[in-house]
């Protein structure tokens, strides 16, 4: 896991590895402080002797100059480090993401997605940040005060060896403690975040039923569990404050008592004891900070893990080694079809269809709420793989083709239509980045969105909100249309894409299909029978299979099914 993440530092390498040598360069001149003290005092001051005073002065200043200039670039280099690890994995994460596919993205909420690409990122910032200096600093720390305390004194540093183990078991127990709080908080975040992106997405629903009440409740609840979470958390880890100064007071006490004893006895000096003073907070101070990074090890653990989980995704529809790089024309054969979306799904989502479709045809389909339409046109640009069976495009299975190259070939208008931020130049280029103003133009009278584009003020110049939010139901519809059509694809499928346009305006865009495209196979899933009256052939769903197949005509004969649906929208006014 550690490997798979550390892969981000990349171009950073150089400064990850300049912050812990740095480090090491301001312990050294640390752990030679204490000893040019005590020859400060045992040379200079004690017998009073002014050049040993001014000669031994002068090198503690060099230490201490030293020591300063590297801590500086030592913190300098990790936050440099740091910052561009984050960078570099929140894109690394942010790229992972977008080559997933449908059944992939099904495993993440959005909520997740987004608290692992920024407070998740923002941890693991601060933990590599910590770690690249403390990491390396508390043992190196360590080891040399050690040393150099058993220089001066080994009977006295043995009190080290009794109250290090003592510390550590300490420190292990509040780990396994806190570790599973942390984990829980990690996961609240992502509800939380799921809270504030359905009320500010929903704001209208929220606001025209008056939950906003309801929905601050909500908010505070999970906000609330973050709270008291976080809180026993910080509260178990207060218990590392007092472990740490309890065991260095305790340590000075006993080494201030045996040491004033070696001194009486002449073992050691007094400037001797200083030092040894002086080592026993640096390895305590070291013990101290080593438990914060075990603090934010333990924190970052979890995010560690969520990050990993991202990284490692891999995405379920791959090309085949020697892809098709070339769509023939817009045929489609659906042979022997059946789907489900996991090996968890009790039932198929689709079962045994078999149909043929040639290029250029238009193909209505109908059907109730939950029959599977939208499913069985998601697998004609591999959206997701079949169970069992294939789908053709062009005579050639769709696992055959270059993902991209198929794709390309199919412009779907999903159900839910979405608008980004920009102009609706901007919101057209994604069907064709190089498309002319003239191309753009035709796509939008093609979709019949010319008219109110036209009658905005900045016309195609038009800023579109995050979302869409400033244009109608309708417009959107039209402008998602064109937008499809840019792309000048062999296959065209408008899943449920018209439902928000009079039915003027839809005749009036099926219209235009069929005479400026008839070279391209349409597919339109409609809840009207006058959207697909007109199509080629018509595929009613019901339960995941075909229960009937035909024109228009054909059907008014031979499905009950379409005929309720037809009576029930045709002449239900009627009566």
């Amino acid at each position: 896991m550690i490997k798979t993440l550390a892969r981000s530092v990349r171009e950073y390498k150089w400064a990850a590895l300049g912050s812990p040598i740095c480090m090491v360069g301001e312990v050294t001149m640390e752990i030679f402080i204490p000893l040019v003290l005590a020859e400060l005092l045992r040379q200079g001051i004690e017998p009073g002797y002014m050049p040993a005073v001014w000669k031994y002065g002068g090198l503690l200043a060099l230490c201490a100059l030293c020591s300063l200039i590297f801590g500086v670039a030592s913190a300098f280099f990790a936050a440099y480090a740091s910052t561009g690890f984050a960078r570099n994995l929140r894109h690394d994460m942010f790229a992972r993401v977008q080559t997933y596919d449908f059944s992939n993205i099904d495993k993440f909420s959005t909520s997740s997605i987004v608290t692992r690409l920024t407070s998740d990122v923002a941890t693991l910032q601060m933990t590599f940040q910590m770690s690249i200096r403390m990491i390396f600093r508390t043992p190196v720390m360590l080891v040399m005060a050690l040393i150099m305390a058993f220089r001066i004194s080994p009977r006295l540093s043995v009190i080290y060896c009794i109250t290090l183990p003592l510390l550590a078991l300490g420190l292990m127990l509040l780990i396994k403690l806190v570790h599973p709080i942390f984990e829980r908080v990690f996961k609240t975040y992502d509800k939380l975040n799921n809270v504030v992106q359905e009320n500010v997405r929903g704001i209208r629903v929220v606001k025209s039923f008056v939950r906003e009440k309801a929905e601050i409740d909500k908010f505070q609840e999970t906000s609330d569990t973050i709270y008291k979470d976080f809180t026993k958390a910080e509260r178990i880890m207060a218990f590392n404050s007092p472990l740490m100064q309890f065991a260095v007071y305790a340590c000075i006490i006993v080494i201030s008592y045996l040491g004033a004893k070696q001194v009486v006895v002449g073992e050691i000096d007094t400037a001797a004891l200083t030092a040894m003073f002086t080592y026993t907070s640096q390895i305590l101070m070291g013990l101290m900070m080593m438990s914060m990074v075990f603090v934010m090890f333990t924190m970052s653990r979890a995010p560690m893990k969520r990050a990993y989980e991202l990284l490692t995704e891999n995405p379920a529809l791959k090309n085949p080694e020697n892809p098709v790089l070339e769509v023939k024309d817009g045929s489609i054969d659906f042979e022997n079809v059946s789907f489900r979306y996991n090996e968890a799904a009790g039932r198929n989502a689709l079962d045994s269809i078999d149909v043929h479709i040639d290029a250029g045809m238009t193909v209505g389909v109908l059907g109730v709420t939950g029959s599977s339409k939208s499913t069985l046109v998601q697998l004609i640009p591999r959206l997701y793989d079949v169970t069992e069976g294939c789908v053709k495009v062009g005579g050639v299975d769709v696992r055959e083709y270059d993902i991209h190259t198929l794709r390309d070939q199919v412009s779907m208008v999903l159900q839910k239509n979405v608008l980004f931020s920009g102009t609706i130049k901007d919101n057209l280029r994604w069907g064709n980045p190089n498309a002319t103003d003239q191309e753009m133009e035709h796509a939008c009278r093609l979709a019949c969105a010319h008219d109110f584009i036209a009658a905005f003020p900045d016309g195609y110049d038009t800023h579109i909100e995050q979302g869409g939010t400033n244009v109608s139901g309708g417009q959107k519809q039209r402008l998602c249309i064109a937008r499809a059509l840019l792309k000048k694809p062999k296959i065209l499928i408008l899943d449920d894409s018209t439902s928000a346009v009079d039915t003027r305006t839809d005749a009036l865009i099926r219209k235009a299909f069929a005479q400026e495209i008839p070279g391209t196979t349409k597919l339109i899933i409609a809840q009207r029978v006058a959207s697909v009256q007109d199509a080629d052939l018509i595929l009613v769903m019901e339960g995941g299979k075909i229960a009937a197949a035909g024109t228009h005509e054909e059907l008014l004969r031979t499905s009950q099914i379409y005929r309720e649906v037809y009576d029930s929208q045709v002449k239900g006014g009627e009566e």
